[in-house]
C-alpha cells in the first residue's frame, strides 16, 4: 500500500480525516516494529505483508503523531472468525504498551465473502473488571460497485477492484474484462499518465486481478490501444512495471521478477531486452520465461 492510497482509505473512514491529520506530510510505515511487537514467543513472525502499522502525523499539534494499525483479512476458515476480534485486540494492547503517548486506532478490511461473519470487537470481563473493544471495518461486500465508482476518492476505485475478486462463474473473465476496462478509463479520465497515485491503483488491479485468459489479457490491452491511439499507451505500462518492481525490490523475492516478466511478455510488444532492463534481470531469464509460455499455448 503507498502512502497516496493510505491518505484516501483514512479519507474514505473518517469524514474529518483531513481535519484531524496532516495527510500533506509524509507517512511512516512500521512493518518491522509491527511484526517484532506480535512476534510468537519462539520469534515467528504472524505479522502478513498485508498488515500494517502507520505512524501519521496529527494536524495543528507539532511534533505529535497518531498510530495506525491496518489489517486486511481475506477468506477465513469458519474455526477462526469468532477470534478475529481477539486478535485485534491483543494487537492493540501490544502496540499501546509500546506507545503509550500516542493516539491508536485499528482498521480491518474484509475482502472475502465472509467478512460479515467475522467478530468486529472483543470484550475482556473478570471479576468486575471490564474492557470492550471495537475496531474499525470496511467490508467489500457493504458496498456496490456503482457506489465506488461513482465515488471521487480513489481508495473506493481501490475497492471497486477488490470486489471484482469476488467474481465467480463460467463467464468470469468476460466480466472482469469489462470491470477492469471500466476502471481503466476513469484512471484514465482523472489523470492516469501524470498521476502516480492512479498509477498505484493500476498496478493494484493488475497485481490483484491478473486475467487467466491470456486472449482476454490481450484483448484488454488492444483496446487500451484502440482508445488511447497508443498515444503515450507503453509509457503506462513501463511506469507500471516500474512501481512493481520497486515494490517486487522491497520484498526481495524473486518470483515477484518473474511474474513482472510473465506480464509484460503477455500485454507489451516489448523486446527481451526492453523487459530485461525494466525488470533489472538477465536477458537469458527473460527469453527463458517467454519459451516457457511458448511451450504452454502449445
Amino acid at each position: 500500500m503507498t502512502e497516496w492510497v493510505f491518505h484516501d482509505l483514512l479519507r474514505f473512514l473518517f469524514p474529518d480525516a483531513d481535519r484531524v491529520f496532516d495527510l500533506k506530510a509524509p507517512v511512516e510505515f512500521m512493518d518491522k516494529e509491527l511484526a517484532q511487537l506480535c512476534a510468537e514467543p519462539k520469534g515467528k513472525a504472524t505479522i502478513r505483508f498485508v498488515d500494517k502499522l502507520v505512524k501519521v502525523k496529527l494536524k495543528n499539534r507539532p511534533r505529535a503523531y497518531a498510530l495506525i494499525h491496518l489489517e486486511i483479512q481475506g477468506q477465513t476458515k469458519t474455526k477462526e472468525r469468532p477470534f478475529f476480534g481477539e486478535r485485534m485486540f491483543r494487537y492493540f494492547n501490544l502496540i499501546f504498551a509500546k506507545h503509550p503517548y500516542s493516539p491508536l486506532a485499528s482498521i480491518a478490511i474484509f475482502t472475502g465473502k465472509d467478512g460479515h461473519l467475522l467478530s468486529k470487537g472483543y470484550t475482556y470481563s473478570f471479576m468486575g473488571t471490564r474492557l470492550p473493544y471495537r475496531c474499525n471495518t470496511i467490508n467489500i461486500r457493504d458496498h456496490s460497485d456503482e457506489l465506488l465508482g461513482a465515488s471521487a476518492n480513489p481508495f473506493a476505485w481501490s475497492l471497486f477492484v477488490a470486489r471484482q475478486a469476488l467474481l465467480g462463474g463460467r463467464d468470469r473473465e468476460k466480466r472482469l474484462l469489462e470491470k477492469k476496462w471500466f476502471l481503466f478509463r476513469k484512471l484514465y479520465d482523472n489523470g492516469l499518465f501524470d498521476d502516480r497515485k492512479l498509477q498505484a491503483i493500476l498496478v493494484f488491479m493488475e497485481d490483484y486481478l491478473p486475467f487467466k485468459d491470456r486472449k482476454i489479457s490481450r484483448k484488454f490491452k488492444r483496446r487500451i490501444n484502440q482508445f488511447t491511439g497508443k498515444k503515450n499507451t507503453m509509457d503506462i505500462f513501463e511506469q507500471v512495471a516500474q512501481m512493481r518492481i520497486e515494490e517486487g525490490r522491497q520484498l526481495g523475492q524473486k518470483e515477484a521478477k518473474d511474474m513482472f516478466v510473465r506480464d509484460l511478455l503477455a500485454g507489451t510488444e516489448f523486446s527481451d531486452e526492453k523487459i530485461a532492463s525494466l525488470t533489472r534481470v538477465s536477458v537469458r531469464r527473460v527469453a527463458a520465461i517467454r519459451k516457457k509460455l511458448r511451450t504452454k499455448k502449445r
